[in-house]
């Protein structure tokens, strides 16, 4: 049952409107309108062919980032239904939460982010940013979605704030400030980078985590790399697993996984949901600006249940993200994207027309931005296509 409207949520009818002034729709509200836009942007279709963390080619069955944001999207919206937040604004984030991720997974963001060390680097939130304000082409008034400041705020934020009141970089950002990308955009259109984002954007970040932790368990016993009794090194899913087999005995490996991984969804959504209460019962907040101004999350695992998931995580990435199956191939895939970003800077003429660099030649930085950009936006299999054309050999990736 849907838990009625929260004060502390946001309202469609309240936001803060878009950069861009547009009529309202007659029929959806703004946040829905934010979500359509997602979903039918040339960046989220492209989702379909981004490694989650197999390549598009190793298998039918495995997550890509579009499959892996419709599970996080689902996920979201259950809390979000649960705690009486806006569902559309939820999976407006949790939708577009990834369409800023460039081919081949983090292998891909690491190896951008070496080619652009010298240009601010890559970070794949602030892509993300870039992808809806900037490098989508669709409509004639403006660049990008013009999507509401509420959901750029998200975009932005949902891992918590970027600066201090006084504008210094927090928390990863610290070292090496605040990413281009988001430090431009919001000198235009202030997203107020010193506050915690909304309720929707904090319970699409966690619905992220458990999403990963639970699909990316799935991927892993369905390609080998270990098998459900090796689970049974954490207390939580030797717990769930003993369980499983009490009730059913006899039941197949195959299944007894995707048992497991039911059971553990509703675990991790379920202690959120808890913990989640119990926090807005302390703080009382009574409107979002209230949340933004709590200075601390709202939306967050209880201390056990935050152990155990970040057990999982510790499992996944010895057992699965370092496997050497894994690293062989993401190693191979970031060759590629280097050698990709080294030949478009020594023969620009091989980008496409609407990428080239202005007649009259621009800064070395925004010459290696554009070619970034065009790199991130591709799906893995035409990077290798493209990889094809330019090279004499490419990588098979299996």
């Amino acid at each position: 049952m849907a838990a009625a409207r929260s004060p502390y949520g946001c309202d469609p009818d309240r936001s803060r409107g878009r950069l861009f002034s547009e009529p309202p729709s007659r029929t959806r509200s703004p946040f829905r309108r934010d979500c359509d836009r997602v979903i039918h942007s040339t960046a989220f279709r492209r989702l379909k062919h981004k490694t989650q963390v197999f390549v598009f080619h190793e298998g039918d069955h495995y997550r890509t980032r579009l499959t892996h944001s419709l599970e996080v999207a689902q996920i979201a919206r259950a809390l979000a239904r649960q705690l009486g937040l806006d569902e559309d604004l939820t999976e407006t984030l949790a939708l577009a939460h990834d369409v800023g991720h460039p081919p081949f997974g983090h292998a891909g963001e690491r190896a951008l982010d070496a080619c652009l060390h010298a240009h601010g680097g890559f970070d794949h939130n602030a892509q993300t940013l870039r992808v809806v304000t900037a490098l989508e082409h669709r409509y004639p008034g403006f660049d990008g979605l013009n999507l509401t400041w509420e959901a750029l705020e998200g975009i932005v934020k949902h891992n918590g704030p970027l600066t201090a009141r006084n504008g210094t970089a927090v928390g990863r950002y610290r070292e090496h400030g605040i990413p281009v990308a988001i430090s431009e955009y919001n000198a235009t259109y202030d997203l107020e980078l010193w506050s915690f984002a909304s309720l929707e954007a904090q319970v699409a970040a966690i619905a992220d985590d458990i999403a990963y932790d639970a699909h990316d368990i799935d991927d892993g016993l369905r390609a080998g790399l270990f098998s459900v009794d090796d689970l049974k090194v954490m207390p939580l899913t030797a717990e769930m697993i003993a369980e499983i087999d009490r009730h059913y005995p006899a039941l197949d490996d195959n299944r007894r996984g995707a048992e497991l991984v039911r059971e553990l969804i509703s675990y991790l959504i379920g202690g959120v949901f808890s913990e989640s209460r119990r926090r807005l019962e302390i703080a009382r907040p009574k409107s979002v600006d209230d949340v933004r101004n709590h200075g601390e999350v709202l939306i967050a695992f209880p201390s056990g249940v935050a152990e155990a998931e970040a057990e999982i995580k510790s499992f996944l990435k010895l057992r699965m993200y370092r496997h050497e199956r894994v690293m062989r191939v993401m190693g191979e895939a970031e060759a590629i994207l280097f050698d990709l970003f080294a030949r478009y800077q020594k023969t620009p003429s091989d980008l496409p027309a609407e990428w080239l660099p202005p007649a009259g030649g621009t800064a070395e930085t925004e010459r290696a931005r554009r070619i970034g950009n065009f790199i991130a936006g591709m799906t893995d299999r035409f990077a290798i296509t493209e990889h094809q054309r330019l090279f004499d050999s490419t990588p098979d990736l299996r």
